[in-house]
């Protein structure tokens, strides 16, 4: 069983910034890949950064430059650090902890809310 639990998420205007985090326990080990997504209301979940263990990185091209994404593997626990917010960003965020091959061993967060307003 695995657990995975977002925080950080709120309100902030426009330009502001946000850090998430999001803490993987129960039977896991490094080796996941650690990842954010966003669903906002009436779209597709979307993925917006991912890392492994090594701490190579992908970022979805609307976030490149703006977003950055760290992991803790002692902690278990992944960050997503969030600046130039803009309304756009306003989303349900979503963490994902999955085995880099067994594809069912994929497990998400409940979701942190986002709003960008002013």
């Amino acid at each position: 069983q695995v657990q995975v639990a977002e925080s950080g998420g709120g309100s902030v205007q426009p330009g502001g910034s946000l850090r998430l985090s999001c803490a993987a326990s129960g039977n896991i080990g490094s080796i996941y890949i650690m990842g954010w997504y966003r669903q906002a209301p009436g779209k597709e979940r979307e993925m917006l950064a991912t890392i492994s263990q090594r701490g190579n990185t992908n970022y979805a091209g609307s976030v490149k430059g703006r977003f950055t994404i760290s992991r803790d593997n002692a902690k278990n626990t992944v960050y997503l650090q969030m600046n130039s917010l803009q309304f756009e960003d306003t989303a349900v965020y979503y963490c994902n902890v999955k085995h880099p091959w067994e594809q069912r061993l994929s497990y998400w967060g409940q979701g942190t809310q986002v709003t960008v307003s002013s």
